[in-house]
């Protein structure tokens, strides 16, 4: 029972943060679309609770992706398109990251958190990228012919997500001591309130 407590309580404190950086972060701009910040919250949150709560924090993002504005352009063209492409490229990255961190934290936490890290920019432009194909490729045509942009590939991945997948990765690599860290003083507590609690 204390057990199921702590998840959700922890739950929720990373739901809010997850929650606050991508609605406060949605004005940061690089390009196009704003940066994903919640990456990091979500890997710190899929390592300590599982790929369940790495889906359940990337569908956060997602829900917040949507109440940002960020995917109006996207709205406008193709609402259930939309709504499909961002909740999933959200809790496919949290799944993840979470799998990866869990297969590899056994060897090194430090390179589990590296390679989360990747993972979670990867599959997040990864499946805004199949999205785009599969929902929006008349109107992204019609966005690079506007642009000058000869292809529409060559549109999405230099004009909508190149810099911010490069912005995305540099933050989670960066962070990745600091994520260490958080995860290393939050399992001591997380122990130390089990055998507390015993």
């Amino acid at each position: 029972m204390k057990k199921n407590t702590r998840l959700i309580t922890g739950l929720g404190v990373f739901t809010a943060i997850v929650l606050v950086l991508q609605l406060t972060g949605a004005a940061i701009k690089f390009g196009v679309f704003s940066i994903t910040l919640t990456l990091a919250p979500i890997i710190v949150g899929a390592a300590l609770y599982g790929i369940g709560a790495g889906a359940w924090l990337g569908l956060v993002f997602g829900v917040a992706v949507l109440i940002s504005g960020d995917a109006a352009p996207f709205l406008a063209v193709s609402p259930a398109g939309t709504v499909v492409t961002v909740l999933l490229k959200g809790a496919l990255a949290g799944v993840a990251a979470a799998a990866v961190y869990k297969a590899v934290e056994k060897k090194n936490t430090f390179a589990a958190v590296i390679v989360s890290g990747i993972t979670a920019p990867v599959v997040n432009t990864g499946v805004f990228v199949i999205g785009c194909l599969v929902f929006f490729m008349p109107t992204i045509n019609e966005w690079a012919a506007a642009a000058g942009v000869e292809s529409a590939g060559k549109f999405i991945i230099t004009g909508m997500v190149g810099i911010n997948f490069l912005v995305e990765l540099a933050v989670n690599l960066v962070l990745s001591t600091v994520i260490v860290r958080i995860i290393e003083v939050l399992r001591k507590q997380m122990k130390r309130d089990n055998q507390n609690n015993a």
